[in-house]
């Protein structure tokens, strides 16, 4: 029971990226134009940590990589 619990909060969290993503493409167009190549790099990082996550099956490693990568791929897609 409580290993869905912590999955069911993982989810939330994950949703809540999407607009937090977008709200910091709002604020920060400045920040996007310049570092374009250092956001594709986090994405990048960041999937990797996801892939390794999973082969490690850690739960809190999978869901920080995911988070990191939804936020900043949503921040790079408003330009």
């Amino acid at each position: 029971m409580q290993e869905i619990i912590k999955l069911v909060i993982g989810i939330l969290f994950l949703i809540l990226a999407f607009p937090i993503g977008s709200y910091l493409s709002k604020i920060t167009k400045e920040e996007l134009k310049q570092g374009q190549k250092w956001f594709k790099l986090i994405i990048l990082v960041s999937l990797i940590g996801v892939i390794a996550s999973l082969i490690l099956k850690n739960d809190i490693l999978f869901f920080s990589f995911l988070f990191i990568l939804i936020t900043t791929s949503r921040s790079l897609k408003k330009k």
